[in-house]
């Protein structure tokens, strides 16, 4: 599907209705213009080369923002807590010890174990669907089911998945360069309550282990170094939100791209097992989470532009992932594309943990969908995009079987 080609804008802004729907043709004329762009936000790295870079090396970029800054922006209390403790912003020498205790319980086995287990939730989710030909699939399947499996990986009852969803949306609603004070408030009452059930857990699992990824977490060991209680109820916290949502975007907008692209569909219908060269797809050219913060650990330069040490920069995997220096012909969604080495998932030490379980859980959904509704459509003419800048997503793909 084309795109239609926008005044040459002169400053990004993330926040406007047009880049929350489609950010993508600005950020094509400002990435051939800019490599290094000073949004709305602050500094964003356009190109492939220069955001390869900002991730992979952790000697000269950190995670996240300063203490300080994230402080003034959340002020104290449980969203701040949280924030500074999401091991997505850790650095080493403390990156490095958390991680491999984490790893130790995230391990490839464990996730491949689970495949059998996710196709039969995706199987029961649809056919709990009836014979309705009209619905919307992100309701029916791509948000309940990662939901329901990072519920049972963990260890939580299904039936309080309404409740960590609920807490899930508050706390990632503040999880954003400049959060509404509203966002603040939802966050701030929303990962209290969340991070008080964890630790409930927390000391249920700890006296009665069981099979489950929180009492790995429990029992992992590193050189006598064990997850300490807020670490572990930050962790937990951190795959409940980073887990399901992005999981759930995921699908939600390479649906729209399959179903814009109608012979990509078709491809996928007819081989099922392009479904993970169609995800891999997907993550490139419609990335749920479209920007990285990283921030100078010492004064470099970024496309021949100084930046101070301390000072943050917004990595566009959205506009990286579509840099024609390293992909051909990058705004064509193509299922078969081969050398698709995107960004989406960070990069360096901190390449998403749970990379391999999105992965499983949007291959399983695109496979079955394919198989199960080979003539599905798109049944509605407007997408509603989510209303954060930091992860992106459809609010709803009804579809019609």
């Amino acid at each position: 599907m084309a795109e239609r080609m926008p005044s040459q804008p002169d400053t990004f802004d993330p926040f406007s209705p047009e880049s929350l729907a489609n950010p993508f043709p600005a950020l094509r004329l400002i990435r051939e213009r800019e490599p290094l762009h000073r949004s709305k936000i602050g500094w964003m790295v356009m190109r492939y080369e220069h955001a390869t870079a900002a991730l992979r090396e952790s000697r000269v970029w950190g995670t996240g923002i300063a203490a300080e800054r994230r402080l003034a922006i959340l002020g104290p209390g449980p969203m701040f807590e949280y924030a500074s403790r999401r091991l997505s912003n850790y650095d080493p020498p403390e990156h490095t010890r958390l991680r491999s205790l984490v790893t130790k319980a995230f391990v490839a086995r464990r996730v491949e174990a689970l495949r059998p287990r996710i196709q039969k939730i995706a199987d029961d989710l649809l056919e709990s669907a009836g014979d309705v030909r009209e619905f919307d699939i992100t309701e029916v399947l791509a948000h309940p089911l990662p939901c329901q499996v990072i519920c049972e990986l963990v260890g939580v009852p299904l039936s309080d998945s309404p409740m960590l969803s609920r807490w899930t949306a508050g706390v990632l609603g503040a999880l954003a360069p400049v959060p509404r004070p509203e966002h603040i408030d939802a966050a701030n009452q929303a990962a209290g309550e969340f991070m008080s059930y964890i630790r409930a857990l927390v000391g249920k699992r700890s006296s009665e282990p069981g099979e489950d990824l929180l009492s790995a977490l429990i029992a992992a060991e590193e050189e006598g170094n064990r997850l300490k209680e807020e670490e572990l109820v930050s962790t937990v916290l951190f795959l409940f939100t980073a887990g399901h949502s992005t999981t759930r975007d995921l699908v939600g907008g390479g649906l729209l791209a399959l179903m814009s692209n109608r012979e990509q569909w078709e491809r996928l219908v007819s081989d099922p097992l392009m479904a993970p060269s169609a995800v891999e797809e997907s993550l490139r050219y419609a990335p749920s989470i479209p920007l990285l913060i990283r921030r100078a650990l010492r004064d470099t330069t970024v496309a021949g532009v100084s930046i101070s040490a301390g000072e943050t920069v917004y990595v566009s995997t959205a506009a990286a992932n579509r840099d024609p220096r390293h992909f051909c012909d990058p705004d064509r969604f193509d299922i078969g594309r081969t050398d698709n080495e995107h960004l989406t998932f960070g990069g360096g030490i901190h390449y998403c943990l749970g990379a391999m379980l999105a992965r499983a859980e949007a291959q399983i959904i695109f496979a079955t969908i394919a198989r199960r509704y080979p003539r599905m459509e798109l049944a509605q003419d407007r997408i509603e995009w989510r209303d954060t800048i930091m992860f992106r997503g459809p609010k709803s793909v009804r579809v019609r079987v």
